[in-house]
C-alpha cells in the first residue's frame, strides 16, 4: 500500500467522525432530510475508506466518489459564505480525487 492512500484513508476518517458529531448535535439545521442524507454520506465513505484500506475496487470507488462530492460540496459552501476552512477542505478532497484517479493507484486495486 501507498503511504498516500493511508493518509488519505486517515484523514477521510477523521472528517466522516466530525461530520457525524456536527450532524448530531444539529449543526447542519433543524431538518432531519439534511442530517440524515450527512450521516449516510458519512457512513458510505467509512465503507468505502475501509474498502480502500483492503485496497478494493468497490473501496475505491466509494472513496473517490466520496471525495469528489465532499469537494464540491465544500466549495460550493465556500462560494455561498467565503468562510476559509470550506476553501482548505474543498482543496484537500479536490487534491484527493486528483491522486486516487492516477493510473497507478488505479492499477494497485483488485
Amino acid at each position: 500500500m501507498l503511504p498516500g492512500i493511508a493518509g488519505i484513508g486517515l484523514y477521510l476518517l477523521l472528517m466522516a467522525l466530525l461530520n457525524t458529531f456536527a450532524a448530531v448535535t444539529g449543526k447542519f439545521g433543524a431538518s432531519g432530510t439534511v442530517r440524515y442524507s450527512v450521516l449516510g454520506f458519512c457512513t458510505l465513505l467509512v465503507v468505502g475508506v475501509f474498502g480502500l484500506l483492503r485496497l478494493r475496487r468497490w473501496g475505491w470507488a466509494l472513496t473517490i466518489g466520496g471525495c469528489l462530492l465532499m469537494g464540491s460540496g465544500n466549495l460550493y459552501g465556500f462560494a455561498r459564505t467565503h468562510n476559509p476552512p470550506y476553501l482548505i477542505n474543498g482543496l484537500f478532497a479536490t487534491v484527493f480525487f486528483l491522486y486516487l484517479s492516477r493510473a497507478e493507484i488505479r492499477e494497485r486495486m483488485s
